[in-house]
């Protein structure tokens, strides 16, 4: 699998992640891992707090949507 950024910039880089959220491949630099807070995955989505503390990879745009998410819903 290839990192789905590199491929929109025209590089061909392997993926060394999978984002939890869309399924894309990411590669070292494109991935964001870290503590997320958990969702079951219907919509409207509701987030809860990560009793887990689990790190979990993330592609930017996915980061970039679910920290949005967070300021709005004010969990993470």
């Amino acid at each position: 699998m290839k990192c789905y950024e590199c491929a929109k910039e025209g590089k061909d880089t392997d993926a060394v992640g999978i984002c939890i959220a869309c399924g894309r491949g990411v590669c070292k630099e494109h991935l964001i891992r870290e503590e997320t807070p958990a969702w079951e995955g219907s919509y409207p989505i509701e987030l809860k707090p990560d009793i887990e503390h689990i790190k979990r990879i993330m592609c930017q745009s996915c980061h970039e949507a679910l920290k949005e998410n967070c300021l709005f819903n004010e969990v993470c």
